[in-house]
Order: C-alpha cells, then sequence, then structure tokens
C-alpha cells in the first residue's frame, strides 16, 4: 500500500513526547503518515502546537497542522479574553481548525453549564472564521446533538474526532452531515466491540483516521512499545483493523480517508 494517510488527530503538545519529538515524527513519516493534525486543547496547549509546526517545518515541510481550541475538560478556563486569543491564533498558516470542542459529561472536569458556554463560544468562532470544526464528546450525544441543530447552518463542517457512541448517535451525526473519526478504539477487544460493529454503517465519504497519541496504543499491534505510549506511525494498524470490518479494501480506504481529510482541512 503506497498510500500516504492523514492523522487527523494527535497530541504531540503531550509531555510523554518532549524526549523524542523529532524521532516521533520521522518514524510517522517512515510509515506513510503525510500529515498530522495537531490537536490544540488550551490556549497553552495551542500555542505549544503552533510552536511544534513552526519547529519541524523545514525538517518536514507541509506535514505538521493544529486545531485551536478549549477542550471540555478546560472549559473552567475559558473567557473573553481566551476567545479573542484563539480568534487570533487561528489565523496561524499553520491552523486548519477550530476545536478540541465539545462535551464531555463522562468526567465533568468542568461543569456542564461552562462546558456549554465554552462550546457555543467555539461554534461561533468557527462560524465566523469560516474554519471547520473538531470536536470531542463523550456522555452527552443529547445535549450536544441539541447545540449542533442549532448551529449548523452557520459552520462549514465539522468531524465528531474519537467517536465511542452508539448507532442511534452515530446516524443522528451522520444526518447532520458531519464528519466521523475512528481511532483505536475499535482495536480494543473488550472496549471496541460497539464500534467494530458500526464502523461499516460510516459512509466512506464520511469517514477520517486518527491515533489520539499518546493515547489509545492500538491492541492489534504484535509487538507493543513497552512504554505503551501510542504515536502516529501506529495509524496503519488502525486502518488495518477498520478494514476487518468494511467491503472496501485497504487501499480503497487508505485513499478516501486521506482524500476526506485533504478536503475537510483544506491541506
Amino acid at each position: 500500500m503506497t498510500e500516504l494517510l492523514i492523522d487527523i488527530g494527535v497530541n504531540l503538545s503531550n509531555s510523554r513526547f518532549n524526549d523524542d519529538l523529532e524521532e516521533t515524527l520521522q518514524r510517522a513519516k517512515d510509515a506513510n503518515i503525510g500529515q498530522l493534525i495537531l490537536t490544540g486543547t488550551s490556549i497553552l496547549e495551542t500555542e505549544e502546537v503552533i510552536r511544534i509546526c513552526e519547529k519541524f517545518e523545514q525538517q518536514f515541510p507541509k506535514m505538521l497542522y493544529a486545531t485551536v481550541g478549549i477542550h471540555p475538560h478546560h472549559a473552567n478556563e475559558y473567557n473573553s479574553q481566551g476567545l479573542k486569543k484563539l480568534g487570533q491564533l487561528a489565523l496561524h498558516k499553520n491552523v486548519v481548525a477550530i476545536g478540541e470542542t465539545g462535551l464531555d459529561f463522562n468526567r465533568n472536569f468542568s461543569t456542564e453549564a461552562e462546558q456549554v458556554k465554552a462550546f457555543e463560544a467555539q461554534l461561533e468562532l468557527a462560524s465566523n472564521q469560516h474554519m471547520p470544526l473538531f470536536m470531542h464528546e463523550r456522555d452527552a450525544a443529547k445535549r450536544q446533538l441539541e447545540i449542533l441543530h442549532e448551529y449548523r447552518d452557520h459552520f462549514t463542517q465539522g468531524v465528531i474526532h474519537c467517536f465511542t457512541g452508539d448507532r442511534e448517535t452515530l446516524y443522528r451525526y451522520l444526518d447532520l452531515d458531519l464528519y466521523i473519526g475512528v481511532t483505536g478504539w475499535i482495536c480494543d477487544k473488550k472496549r471496541g466491540n460497539q464500534l467494530q460493529s458500526l464502523v461499516s454503517s460510516i459512509p466512506l465519504n464520511r469517514l477520517m483516521i486518527e491515533t489520539d497519541a499518546p493515547y489509545l496504543l492500538p491492541q492489534n499491534i504484535p509487538e507493543k512499545p513497552k512504554n505503551r505510549r501510542n504515536e502516529p506511525a501506529f495509524l496503519p494498524w488502525v486502518l488495518r483493523e477498520i478494514a476487518n470490518f468494511r467491503e472496501e479494501s485497504l487501499k480503497t480506504i487508505a485513499k478516501e480517508t486521506s482524500a476526506n481529510a485533504k478536503d475537510f482541512f483544506k491541506i
């Protein structure tokens, strides 16, 4: 397979990459990963992923891009000054989406009210900036869908990253013409059964793939790293597992998911 893959969600600003970031990027390139979208989850993390894009631009040209956003876990840090800062960061040439934003009622590191306020502010920012949305959702589908219905006519495109929901939730996101991001969750024999049964229901022109590294190490890797850290070079294992539950060939899924990502992020 020669198709270049695109990892639409990777947390390279995570401290677990501090000691070998350059080597991580080289391994990704060697594994046929063409582009990485680095996830911004707070003002500080957004600034850091942009810095990483700039630092390695010459060594890895046209490989690194970033999102700018406030994750629901950090929604309690949101204020009008932060939104203004996000708007400024969104103008950077390597920034391709607003997010990671959305709702997470599973852990509630921020209150539901704080999460909704930050989410709606970023929906408005994406609408004003004419940029796509990179979205998170965990145990909050009902409220997130209500909000998305209100805003759907105003923003261009959106992806529900690391989808782990049920069939009804999947179809409701698809009804809103959103993309679905699939991670190594699908490789998990204990937790991934539901996603394995649903992945064939995602239209190929709405599917994208991601590692969410350093999290969600694909469990189908024969020789797992001793540090148990996921990284972009392992994206092909996510692709392989998806192919096990779809009719299309590995090559076709690779080609189409990359085409979707290129169109979505305009890269």
